[in-house]
């Protein structure tokens, strides 16, 4: 289903995937945990030291969800959020709110599900909450830098292939059934893949997501990433969004969240690694396809980026490998 990174960076340009889906495949998302939870009457559960990757479905009711760190968000059936960054988080009732003081703590039926306020001997009765939660994580040593690309948080509502993307991994989960654990891995990815693609709210947080949803600056990051190896400049990048230099500038930065010269070097040093962690191309070939005009050049950009000349970070990787 995901391109391996191998295979990415031996690309032909006219076979170059779109911005989304090369930041994706090389992130390679997993999600090794996830759980159906349900809830009846008021409830708050807090959790604490997360730090990990968080998302939530909600399949049934309201609740009200606090991340530590953000405003707080009232869900409905149909919402999904996506947190890449959480240290603490709170989730609450919202039909009825919750009692001053009140800390529940869910059951874990032989089901897998965790209930509240609801024993496992009742499971026929409708929840009155049910989610799917659980964390994600991304198998690429790029993993922060390609993270730091998408919105600080992601929040999608009411989008229906999430909702039928949702209802067969909860079907799935509760299901007896061979390779289960792999469906329900690949249908998580697919989940968080599509939630990516639909969060193009004009007031989702800067990153890659908001830009290429913007008309002007999704046509100079489609231009940047269909040639990495051109040597661009910030009038030419305006040009490719049909916008002044200025405007360009100040927009690019307000959407994507950085200068369109810090993306591109970003964007440029991180191709470059994956190249080199491959083995299959020398430093010069590295070089020239990540746009830089000498050897020398390349590697002094490389070494105050990534802290260490590629030569050494290539023989490292293919130790470690």
């Amino acid at each position: 289903m995901f391109y391996g990174w191998k295979s990415f960076v031996c690309y032909r340009k006219s076979e170059m995937l779109d911005p989304l889906s090369e930041v994706i495949s090389l992130l390679r998302p997993q999600a090794p945990y996830s759980k159906l939870a349900e809830a009846s009457g008021p409830f708050r559960v807090r959790r604490e030291n997360v730090d990990e990757v968080f998302y939530c479905m909600l399949l049934v009711g309201r609740l009200r969800l606090d991340i530590d760190g953000k405003a707080p968000l009232e869900l409905r059936a149909g919402d999904f959020v996506l947190v890449p960054k959480v240290t603490g988080l709170t989730v609450s009732s919202l039909d009825p709110p919750p009692p001053p003081g009140l800390v529940s703590r869910p059951d874990f039926g032989s089901d897998g599900v965790a209930r509240i306020g609801r024993p496992e001997g009742l499971a026929e009765t409708s929840p009155e909450v049910q989610q799917l939660i659980g964390h994600c994580s991304f198998a690429s040593p790029d993993a922060e830098l390609l993270m730091s690309l998408l919105p600080e948080m992601v929040v999608v509502r009411g989008e229906g292939r999430l909702e039928t993307l949702a209802a067969l991994v909860r079907d799935e989960a509760r299901a007896d059934r061979p390779a289960r654990d792999m469906v329900v891995e690949h249908l998580l990815q697919v989940l968080l893949i599509e939630a990516f693609r639909s969060n193009t709210q004009s007031e989702a947080t800067p990153g890659l997501l908001r830009g290429l949803a913007d008309p002007r600056i999704g046509q100079a990051l489609r231009a940047l990433h269909h040639a990495p190896d051109r040597a661009w400049t910030v009038p030419e990048l305006a040009t490719e969004a049909g916008l002044s230099r200025s405007a360009f500038f100040t927009r690019f930065n307000r959407i994507v969240g950085v200068p369109p010269m810090s993306y591109l070097l970003n964007w440029r040093m991180t191709l470059a690694k994956h190249m080199l962690r491959s083995g299959d191309h020398g430093i010069a070939e590295v070089s020239d396809r990540v746009g830089y005009g000498s050897t020398s050049a390349f590697s002094t950009a490389f070494t105050r980026h990534v802290g260490r000349p590629p030569a050494r970070f290539a023989k490292a990787m293919a130790a470690a490998e």
